[in-house]
């Protein structure tokens, strides 16, 4: 008779839901039977007759539409492009992108241009459109080339090929927002010294603008021994661009770390030439930009960049590494503390219940004990420093991916609810027979369970990532933006500091002596740690409702059902014949039928509605708060997030914080980041913050917005919203 170990059970499902996160993308396959070609789903015809404007017109074929927002131009040489004039689209919600206006039927639009030594003109139209009935998909975005004679009479730019005089014509065709900005408004560029070797550069730009951070360079002048390190760039927007591709851009403001290498000790101030792109949303593109920043070393005052003349050519930056916020040693400290510090967290401990009997099932031999510690050491360690590496390399290709953000992926929550159950009902002894736990010695001599061991510390590590412990922020937000040893050595900590308690009981006799001896007793002790797997799993579930509705929850329990016959036959088949264990594999694929539906149901078509008293985040809004001069608490959490929600219980949803809102004048802001939003992930990276929570109170004065500690009390809030208020507020008598 044998046992199967709550570990070993996990180490086969977490395998697994591996293989399954790999495999079903690989099944999905739409049937694409009846649907058109892109260009006759949407035919375009151009016309520029008149001189300076092409019209263009498409026409939509039925059940089809189009984009508004997707609609983009690219002029070709010697021609430049004003701003396109389109009709008012439909209003729609999207579930991928939110609201948006879409035509159906037909389109027509006005471009203006002018032409500099150009004799046909030449642009690229970019657009994107879906199909809305079955099969509902949407198109990749489809780019035309046109190539037109010009009409005659069309008169040519302005001989100097200026900007300014490109964008004095471009001005007049500029309806609603008014003229196009200059490029020393549309992209205000100032820095800062932090210390002698560290800067801060900081882009604004008003809305509809953004910069190309792949066509940023810096370098220092006249600076003999001195250079500028790579510098961090934090994540940005991802931009289907007509001419980079797929580039990163940055919208609103982007502020970014930058180290000087060499020694400054004998310099006062140092010349910055700062060159960049960028452009206006659907619109203008500008040429190359080149600021030169004279930076006292000595102070912080911002300094403002003057503009050079547009550089024809400069090379791209080389964007990778950075600027590094504290010291490797004091991140390796905070790292361990919070590893130590994550055993404690509830999301933890579900886990923690298997390495436990795991430890009391080695009674009193040491090896056992160094055993079970090393191989669990070993499964923590080696996920710690998959995620790291994962992490740090998206990051530095600009995507933005935070501590904890695969609980974004309905999969990956279905998945582990099932392998939670699994453990449980292992625990339970639905899949257990034989002789009970304390007389299995000689079954434990004979078996070293090494893979269980480790696949524990496998499951340890993906059911920690909901929750953020104190010290870990600092640790990881450090990580993000060193170099990747430095953050692997950051992550490998972080694991060593989870793993410390199972290898000091393993390493220590004199702490091993203090664990009970095993016996009978520890059955029960075994059945009642099951609950909190089901719990756990019941949680998950929860997670999924808010990410995808009922049908996901529908799917995950049936997955579920399916996942407990599973066991329960294949306890039973232990004594059958060979056609009973054929009967298991077919009871295990069924069950990874609703795991793959799941993976393709789309969110809800309306988001989440949003608590009384509390308002969704937008960057427009809080830009909207921030100019009226009031005082704003965010708040950027997640369902998933277990720390988020032990604060929102213990200080944001009292009556306590409601009080202080309106004793303050202070809006409570709130973005959820339960599924994939990129509006969210650019606020965190602008904060360098590598995950959530994240709360940040911004004062009525206009200034700064200043971070607080991912754990919360009721007095820190208070202190920092009366400060953001500018005056203590008396209480109401």
């Amino acid at each position: 008779m044998r046992l199967i170990r709550p570990g070993r059970l996990a180490a086969c499902l977490t395998a697994l839901l591996c293989l399954l996160s790999i495999a079903l993308p690989a099944l999905a396959q739409d049937d694409l039977d009846g649907l058109l070609p892109v260009t006759e789903a949407y035919k375009l015809s151009a016309d520029a007759s008149t001189p300076g404007v092409v019209k263009l017109h498409w026409t939509i074929a039925p059940d089809y539409y189009l984009y508004r927002g997707r609609l983009k131009f690219k002029a070709g040489d010697g021609v430049t492009l004003g701003a396109a004039q389109f009709p008012d689209g439909e209003k729609h919600h999207d579930e991928y992108l939110g609201d948006v206006e879409i035509y159906h039927h037909s389109i027509d639009a006005t471009l203006p241009y002018t032409v500099a030594g150009a004799t046909r003109l030449k642009l690229s139209v970019q657009y994107q459109g879906c199909h809305e009935v079955d099969p509902k998909i949407c198109y990749p975005p489809h780019t035309e080339q046109l190539d037109l004679p010009l009409p005659a009479g069309t008169a040519p730019a302005a001989a100097d090929g200026s900007l300014g005089a490109a964008l004095g014509k471009l001005g007049a065709n500029r309806t609603g927002d008014g003229a196009v900005l200059p490029p020393e408004q549309a992209f205000h560029l100032e820095a800062l010294a932090q210390d002698h070797q560290h800067l801060l550069l900081r882009w604004t730009m008003p809305k509809g603008y953004y910069l190309y951070r792949d066509q940023t360079a810096l370098k220092l002048k006249d600076a003999a021994g001195l250079s500028v390190a790579k510098p961090a760039w934090p994540a940005g927007v991802e931009h289907e661009d007509a001419h980079f591709g797929e580039t990163t851009v940055y919208f609103g403001q982007v502020e970014l770390p930058v180290t000087i290498e060499g020694d400054t000790s004998g310099r006062s101030s140092v010349n910055l030439e700062a060159s960049f792109q960028g452009c206006l949303d659907g619109g203008l593109c500008y040429p190359l930009m080149t600021r030169m920043l004279a930076i006292d070393l000595g102070g912080a005052a911002p300094t403002s960049g003057t503009a050079t003349e547009p550089a024809p050519e400069m090379p791209p930056a080389e964007l990778a590494g950075g600027a590094l916020q504290g010291s490797l040693i004091s991140a390796l400290l905070l790292a361990l503390v919070g590893g130590l510090v994550l055993n404690l967290m509830p999301c933890v401990l579900p886990v923690l219940s298997i390495k436990a009997v795991g430890l009391l099932e080695s009674g009193e031999s040491h090896a056992k004990a160094r055993s079970h510690a090393l191989f669990y050491t070993a499964g923590v360690l080696s996920t710690f420093a998959l995620i790291g590496i994962g992490i740090v390399t998206l990051r530095s290709a600009g995507h933005a991916l935070g501590w904890g953000a695969q609980l974004q992926q309905p999969l990956v929550v279905g998945g582990l609810a099932c392998v939670m159950l699994a453990v449980g009902l292992s625990m339970s002894g639905v899949v257990q027979f034989g002789t009970s736990l304390g007389n299995v010695g000689s079954s434990l001599a004979s078996r070293s369970g090494h893979a269980g061991d480790f696949f524990t510390g496998v499951l340890a590590v993906a059911v920690a990532s909901p929750c953020t412990a104190p010290f870990m922020g600092s640790a990881l937000a450090y990580a993000f933006a060193a170099p990747m040893l430095h953050a692997l050595l950051v992550f490998l900590t972080l694991g060593l500091g989870l793993a410390l308690p199972f290898l000091a009981i393993g390493f220590v006799p004199a702490l091993a002596r203090l664990l009970p001896r095993p016996g009978a007793w520890m059955e029960t002790l075994k059945q009642v740690l099951a609950f909190p797997m089901y719990l756990t799993a019941a949680w998950l579930v929860w997670v999924l409702a808010h990410q995808r509705g009922a049908d996901a929850v529908g799917l995950v329990l049936v997955a579920a059902v399916l996942l407990a016959a599973t066991l329960w036959w294949f306890e039973r088949s232990r004594s059958r014949g060979g056609l009973s264990k054929v009967f298991v594999a077919l009871l295990a694929v069924l069950t990874l039928v609703p795991l793959y539906y799941l993976a393709h149901v789309p969110p809800p078509a309306q988001a989440a509605a949003v608590a009384e008293g509390v308002v969704a985040y937008s960057p427009e809004k809080l830009a909207e708060l921030r100019k009226a001069g009031t005082p704003v608490f965010v708040d950027m959490t997640a369902d998933w997030c277990v720390t988020c929600k032990a604060n929102e219980h213990t200080v944001l949803d009292t009556d306590a914080f409601r009080d202080l809102l309106k004793k303050t004048g202070a809006v409570y802001m709130k973005g959820d980041w339960t599924d994939v939003n990129p509006t969210i992930a650019a606020f965190l990276a602008q904060y360098r913050s590598p995950g959530v929570p994240l709360y940040v109170v911004f004062p009525k004065d206009g200034g700064e917005g200043r971070q607080l500690p991912t754990v919360l009390t009721s007095s820190l809030v208070e202190e920092a919203l009366t400060k953001a208020a500018g005056t203590p507020v008396a209480s109401t008598p």
